[in-house]
């Protein structure tokens, strides 16, 4: 029988699943339920061996004879210290070392507990890598603790090899040993420097063929990759294709962009049919929640990403697979090795979305930058701010020659109006930035900046506060709490945008939108550079977004 703790559970299972099965075993009380459940396996070999000091060095030895990983386990507090030495020699040797360290729970480091010293990190940069694991409560606890053990183990051979660190906190009792078996866990594999004559990399391909719903999704890429007609020809077909305006023009064919709001409208007896069975993903941040949320509730059954510094992803919580490449030249490896048949799936998802039509708002935010998107020369730099705007662009189609930018590293309003001015300074192109009030004022200084060319077109969406906070389900925003909330302001760029020497436009209508639209996506080089400055009502603008989610709905 096996312990009780479900993160010990996790943590065994997959040590035996990466071949990690010679294991060091030291002696102590909070280590016990790590030690019975090891020990009590059959696939595993155990080595007791009292003094850490030693312990390390043995397990050193273990792991050179025949060069896989071998682990060593110790209770808490000053145990774990004396591991250090060991550790240093495996880091400076490069042996694949996996340290676990029994800990007493986080509330009792530092209150006069017996063997408690802060272990998490303790080893600092002598380990490739340290994970703290969660005790388990839930199920994304449970989700958590299989991504970082399999993260860790990952890395005893990731670009050479080293010892990690697993923390493992343990709260009493200590001695229930209830479990019969080991849980069925998810094992993240990782391949390195593929090539189309290895042998994993055709096993790929095979995994590939046995999935008829195979779905790929792009996130940000800040370039243009072109593909080659023979590769479009041979990859398009097979592959249901998604992606949003920030992955640019890096997709072989012409992609779903518009699934956000299609997902919003799907009924129910269409999902089972909508579900991919194989998800590859390349790329940077995937702005959709739904996306998000639809594929954690209905998860693919592998999910392979593709990046080229091979580190762990789980964005959609059922990462299989780590593909470490540049993307594109995975697609192209790839495509001459797919068979002829084309799947239904792709056909589907294109089918489905083109019934979703464009939006036509009355004036509001949305229909301004719907103006700005269908307006838009064909080559040029689009800047979209984070919170709302980022996501009304969606609604509208654009031009796959258009560059998309925007601040998605982390997501936040501040920095957006900054880093369209620099990327300006250094283009050739004519640049257009949709930012809203909130990310405008927070980052006004950008435009107190010398480099600031005519190139530059700034619409400015001012509706008095942070509309995005009105649309949020579940948010009351009664009492005062919007004012502190939502940012509530009653403030113009005008005098500041005049100072700046900008050309200054402003709108209250669609007549007056309508008008200064021209003027600010003409084509012709200006003298000055622009900022057109939209006033709308954020209460109407809400509900007229409420309004469009809800028709889809009803179709």
């Amino acid at each position: 029988m096996y312990t009780d703790k479900k993160n010990i559970l996790q943590l065994v299972a997959l040590l035996e699943a990466h071949g990690i099965t010679k294991v060091v075993l030291c002696p102590g009380s909070r280590n016990t339920p790590i030690v019975h459940t090891l020990s009590n396996h059959p696939n595993f070999t155990c080595y007791p061996v009292t003094d850490e000091r030693s312990a390390g060095y043995f397990a050193i030895g273990l792991a050179l004879n025949g060069g896989k990983p071998a682990a060593v386990c110790c209770t808490s507090g000053t145990a774990l210290l004396n591991l250090h030495p060991a550790v240093a020699e495996a880091f400076y040797q490069n042996v694949p070392l996996v340290i676990i360290s029994a800990d007493r729970p986080a509330a009792w480091i530092g209150q006069m507990d017996g063997q408690t010293v802060p272990q998490p990190g303790v080893f600092q940069t002598l380990v490739k890598k340290s994970v703290n694991l969660p005790e388990i409560h839930t199920e994304e606890d449970e989700w958590y603790c299989n991504r970082l053990v399999n993260e860790a183990l990952l890395e005893t051979n990731h670009h050479g090899k080293g010892p990690v660190h697993i923390n493992v906190p343990i709260s009493e009792p200590l001695f229930q040993f209830t479990v019969d078996s080991l849980p069925e866990v998810r094992v993240i594999t990782r391949y390195q420097g593929l090539n189309v004559y290895d042998r994993d990399y055709n096993d790929l391909v095979d995994r590939m063929s046995k999935y008829q719903k195979r779905m790929i999704i792009i996130g940000q890429m800040n370039l243009i990759y072109l593909f080659e007609k023979r590769y479009i020809k041979l990859l398009y077909k097979h592959f249901a294709w998604l992606t949003e305006h920030i992955g640019n023009q890096t997709v072989p064919g012409i992609p779903v962009k518009n699934f956000d709001a299609a997902l919003y409208a799907m009924p129910e007896e269409k999902v089972a049919q909508m579900v991919p069975e194989l998800l590859i993903t390349y790329g940077g941040h995937v702005v959709s929640k739904r996306l998000k949320k639809f594929l954690r509730q209905h998860p693919p059954k592998e999910h392979w990403h593709v990046s080229p510094d091979g580190e762990v992803v789980d964005l959609y919580g059922s990462l299989t697979t780590v593909i470490e490449m540049d993307p594109f030249e995975f697609l192209e490896k790839i495509a001459s090795l797919l068979d002829n048949r084309t799947p239904e799936y792709p056909r589907v998802w294109e089918n489905y979305c083109k019934t979703i039509p464009e939006p036509e708002f009355a004036y509001s935010e949305m229909s301004a930058v719907g103006a700005l998107l269908k307006s838009l020369p064909e080559s040029c730099a689009l800047h979209l701010a984070n919170s709302s705007v980022v996501r009304y662009a969606q609604l509208y189609s654009i031009p796959s020659t258009i560059e998309v930018c925007c601040n998605r590293g982390t997501n936040g309003i501040e920095g957006s109006l900054s880093t369209a001015v620099g990327y300006a300074a250094a283009s050739d192109k004519l640049n257009f930035i949709a930012i809203g009030d909130l990310s405008f004022f927070y980052d006004m200084n950008a435009l107190w900046n010398v480099n600031v060319r005519s190139n530059l077109r700034i619409l400015l969406l001012n509706n008095g506060g942070g509309e995005i906070f009105h649309t949020l389900p579940g948010l009351d925003m009664s009492g005062t709490s919007h004012k502190f909330i939502a940012a509530v302001h009653k403030t113009s760029a005008k005098g500041w945008a005049e100072e700046r020497g900008f050309l200054y436009l402003q709108a209250q209508n669609d007549e007056e939108l309508a008008e200064a639209m021209k003027t600010f996506t003409q084509l012709e080089v200006m003298e000055q550079p622009v900022l057109l400055e939209v006033f709308t009502n954020k209460n109407k603008d809400a509900r007229m977004l409420k309004n469009y989610y809800h028709q889809l709905k009803q179709k």
